[in-house]
Formats: C-alpha cells, structure tokens, sequence
C-alpha cells in the first residue's frame, strides 16, 4: 500500500509540475507575431503584387466581398 501511494503521489507532483510549466510558458512567451507587431524598427513586407488599383479587387468578384459597381 505504501509504494502505490508513494506512485500516486510521485505522478501527481509529475503532473503538477509539468501543468505548471506549461502554464508558465503560456503566460510568460511572447509570440513571434506579437514581437514583430510591436516591433518600431521592423519594416513592413508588402510586396508589388499586393497591391491593387481602387478599381479592382483583389478578391474573386462574387458579389458579397467586392461589389460590382454599376456601369
């Protein structure tokens, strides 16, 4: 009886440890998305084809996202 409670309770401080790792990592990481968005020096990355006159969309034309203008 004392080795299963002396298993139990080693996999329940195991768990707690690695729960609380996790947890830790969670709250205390920054994502690299966040970092580069906050980041002023960071230049943004657009490129030529991004970029699309008023008139046209840049989106297929289905009538929902970009209206068809009347002619």
């Amino acid at each position: 009886m004392k080795l299963e409670s002396l298993l139990l309770r080693g996999l329940f401080v195991a768990c707690l440890t690695v729960c609380g790792l996790i947890v830790g990592a969670m709250l205390l990481k920054t994502p690299t998305a966040v970092r580069l968005a906050t980041d002023a020096t960071a230049t943004p990355t657009l490129g030529t084809a991004l970029i699309v006159p008023a008139s046209q969309c840049a989106l297929p034309p289905d009538g929902v996202v970009c209206p068809r203008q009347a002619s």
